[in-house]
């Protein structure tokens, strides 16, 4: 079968899109080497809110194969799909540990997100609803974010510690945990300054085997395994309608359609895969994916799903169709066999990956307009909330509240949508009734 006259061309059309089986192949490969670190950093971020890691993991490869497949076969776009950083983070940290509510809440929350998107996409009006949110913002939410991911991976490093009187400290850099990841750190960064295929995962796999001789690192037989907890459907509907849970349904909607869109949007732009009206051709049902990823992963037990920005990897080597998603969920669906050499992996082997994903997450920070203050000002607030109150939602809340009390004061109220002006109202009054 080639190429020319065989399934694949027939199926995804790769001679039209200027690409073939090969170029496919290894596209597919190059994206999932440049994400697979979610395998370990999501079960990891999602243990701390109490989570099994075991069933995690199953649940993170799963959701990204299903996704995937979705926006390989219906959408035939090479974009690959998994459960997202950042609000894995939100997720754990700040509606579990930071709010005080079950993951069991939390992962209801998420449910309810992918119906909602799945309406949302039916009717075209996620787009809509996107474009009603300040456009600074929209950037101040992904550099906020990774303010804070960076935040959390020097925390759970030890290269930030607590202190009574300053809040933050710098840790004890001598010791095992610490010295570990700031060599991991300096590897991967090295992999990256040569640009090297995968160099997140490179880097994790070989702290990690570093890491034994620190005795940071131990055998799988040598962990102590929390007991297996069921997280398929796992669901509180009880709280469904209460205030706490609009507004952090909202956090999650907010967040991940940005993420996405900008996403889809931005490597598809680079790829020169738009139409002559600036559109992404398929991005309905590209849309459509994210949203069944996230409904189908809530139910396996994971956080939202969202369309990966490291799919910009598989792009430069060329990928064009959803064949190159296909490799990849097929390595998504490999990686299940080998699920214990992921969980011996520690949280110092991963924190390296952390910091650099919030790097990877601060370019939006070049475009937003810092001569205005009544764009900079909102939006600075939402970044530097975020890592501050270690809350994604709080820094949104900062931003869009800001923002709309600025542009009204400064005259220019009606540069302020309906909508963003409700939302505004919506998060003051959860300030009130706190």
């Amino acid at each position: 079968m080639t190429s020319d006259n065989g399934f694949f061309e027939k199926f995804f059309k790769l001679k039209e899109h200027g690409t073939n089986v090969s170029t496919e192949v290894i596209a597919g490969f190059t994206t999932f080497m440049t994400m697979a670190y979610i395998l370990i950093v999501n079960p990891l971020t999602l243990a701390d809110a109490g989570m099994n890691f075991g069933a995690v993991f199953t649940a993170t490869a799963l959701s990204a194969v299903i996704a995937t497949l979705v926006m390989a076969f219906f959408a035939n776009l090479p974009f690959v799909l998994a459960p997202g950083m950042g609000l894995n983070a939100f997720f754990a940290y700040s509606v579990v540990l930071g709010m005080g509510y079950s993951w069991q809440f939390a992962l209801t929350a998420v449910f309810l997100e992918g119906i909602i998107f799945l309406i949302l996409t039916f009717f075209n009006i996620r787009e809509a609803i996107v474009d009603s949110i300040p456009e600074n913002i929209k950037k101040a939410v992904s550099v906020g974010i990774g303010l804070f991911i960076a935040f959390i991976g020097l925390k759970e490093a030890g290269i930030i510690t607590a202190n009574p009187a300053t809040f933050v400290q710098l840790g004890d850099l001598t010791t095992a945990g610490p010295l570990l990841t700031l060599i991991g750190l300096f590897i991967t960064g090295v992999l990256l300054a040569k640009k090297v295929k995968g160099s997140l995962f490179i880097g994790i796999v070989v702290t990690t085997i570093i890491g034994f001789f620190f005795g940071v690192t131990h055998a799988p037989s040598a962990i102590a395994s929390a007991p297996p907890a069921p997280v398929m459907f796992a669901f509180e509907f009880d709280k469904v309608f209460t205030f706490d849970m609009f507004i952090v349904l909202f956090t999650f909607l907010f967040v991940d359609m940005f993420d996405t869109i900008g996403t889809l949007i931005g490597v598809s732009t680079k790829a020169k895969m738009l139409d002559e009206n600036g559109k992404l051709p398929g991005i309905k049902m590209a849309l459509f994916a994210d949203a069944v990823g996230t409904t189908v992963g809530a139910c396996l037990g994971t956080s939202t799903v969202t369309t990966y920005v490291e799919s910009a990897a598989g792009v430069a080597e060329g990928g064009r169709t959803g064949l190159t998603g296909l490799v990849a969920a097929g390595m998504f669906a490999i990686a299940l066999f080998f699920s214990p050499l992921f969980i011996m992996i520690p949280a110092q082997a991963t924190a390296p990956a952390l910091v650099l994903v919030g790097l990877f997450m601060m370019s939006p920070i070049k475009e937003i307009d810092f001569e205005d203050f009544t764009e900079a000002i909102p939006a600075f607030l939402t970044i530097i909330m975020m890592p501050l109150t270690f809350s994604i939602a709080e820094g949104i809340l900062a931003g869009i509240v800001s923002y709309a009390i600025l542009k009204p004061l400064s005259g220019r109220g009606k540069e302020v949508s309906v909508v963003t002006y409700i939302v505004a109202v919506l998060f003051i009054l959860k300030i009130i009734f706190k």
